[in-house]
């Protein structure tokens, strides 16, 4: 069989799948979820020794750190990955749920309520994990999933998979990875509008340009994650050094890692110096305005270029800034809509960082690492969203689900 015929018989599987997971009760989803949770256990060792394959072979191959790292999987992050899937089956099901109940003049009685999507693609790199929770979500949410990760997860993806399908009570094909590395698989995938009813990318830049431009399915997506902290004036400068040392330090690879740090020029000598020495001490490398350099001699200078790049890496841009509108002004122009903070005491300009930052998640006086789908109590995410429609930041159950009305009448007709 051709690709295109390959892809078109995955997608009618795909569909069919859909209309038997619609249907399935709360009680056998969420016992699915804990078998699979058991299957990941037991497979551990084999998802380890196919993840090693594929680590080593990045490495050869010269691929960046951050995806590496995003593509590396340790006993910690598998248990997170049974994790994820417990907690998913924990959470409440979205599916029949009465968003609202109307009763009209002429008795009519109308109710909005959640039903699944259908069919949802999901196309993305390196990271394994998503496999687990792209495919807990979609259950959970009554969605048929079809999988296509990057080549370079290729042997632990094929891995999981395995271990998933297999789970007792799963409906068959309601989760199907694409197996060829051909790129050819992802443009026929995305002509599929008739089967599948979304495609979620999560990747680089490249991938997301691609899928958008290439799809005739719906798509959410984020463009980047070129997140900000502003420290201001009146910050707490203790509370402001632990919250930038974790967002660029703890895990620099992920989208909501951060990148540039806005800093008040009031306070600006006191914080810095220890901040940056800090930080270097980690092995990042940092870049700052002239001002910064006045404060930090050693450090290299930021360019225009530095503004506009998520770094994914151990590297960060640092501003000086005159006032909280500068902080806002950078942000406005260079920020990706994915995740910015303040560090502050002073509440009015807490409130006005709030209500005048566009983006999916804006925090006060928290690490921006922290905009994740299990810190938000989602249990997992499909990925974090940029966009306004039809959903936005973490996206989990709910994001996963559409609603239809259901309408009750006794004998009601038209004037």
């Amino acid at each position: 069989m051709d690709i295109k015929n390959e892809m078109i018989s995955m997608a009618k599987r795909a569909k069919r799948a859909s209309k038997e997971l619609a249907g399935l009760s709360t009680s056998a989803k969420n016992s699915i979820l804990r078998n699979m949770a058991r299957g990941l256990s037991k497979g551990k060792k084999g998802i380890l020794k196919a993840n090693e394959r594929d680590v080593e072979l990045a490495k050869k191959k010269g691929l960046s750190r951050a995806l590496i790292d995003r593509l590396t999987l340790t006993p910690s992050r598998i248990e997170n990955m049974t994790k994820s899937l417990r907690e998913v089956a924990s959470l409440p099901d979205p599916v029949g749920r009465i968003m609202k109940t109307t009763r009209r003049p002429n008795g009519l009685v109308i109710k909005k309520v959640r039903v699944p999507i259908g069919v949802i693609a999901m196309i993305y790199e390196a990271r394994p994990n998503v496999t687990v929770e792209a495919s807990a979500l979609a259950l959970k949410s009554g969605n048929a999933v079809i999988l296509k990760g990057g080549s370079e997860a290729q042997s632990s993806n094929l891995a999981i998979v395995k271990i998933l399908e297999e789970t007792k009570g799963l409906p068959e094909d309601a989760i199907q990875l694409i197996k060829t590395t051909s790129r050819q698989a992802v443009r026929e995938l995305l002509r599929l509008d008739d089967y599948i009813d979304l495609v979620i990318p999560r990747g680089g830049e490249g991938l997301i340009r691609t899928v958008r431009r290439e799809s005739t399915i719906p798509v959410i997506a984020h463009a980047k994650g070129l997140c900000h902290i502003y420290v201001d004036r009146d910050a707490d400068l203790n509370m402001a050094e632990e919250i930038v040392y974790n967002a660029k330090v703890q895990r620099p690879g992920v989208c909501n890692a951060l990148e540039t740090l806005l800093v008040h020029k009031s306070i600006a000598r006191r914080f810095l110096p220890r901040m940056i020495e800090r930080l270097e001490g980690a092995g990042v490398e940092v870049r700052g305005c002239p001002k910064t350099k006045r404060i930090a001699p050693g450090i290299n200078e930021a360019r225009e270029i530095d503004w506009q790049t998520e770094y994914l890496d151990l590297i960060l841009s640092i501003k000086i800034v005159n006032s909280l509108k500068e902080a806002l002004d950078h942000i406005s122009r260079y920020g990706s809509n994915h995740s910015e903070a303040i560090i502050t005491e002073n509440k009015k300009a807490a409130e006005r960082f709030l209500k005048e930052v566009d983006a999916s998640a804006v925090f006060v006086n928290a690490s921006t690492r922290l905009h994740d789908g299990g810190e938000f109590g989602l249990g997992a995410e499909i990925g974090i969203s940029t966009q306004k429609l039809h959903a936005r930041g973490p996206m989990g159950l709910e994001e996963l689900t559409t609603y239809k009305y259901l309408v009750y009448g006794d004998g009601q007709v038209r004037e």
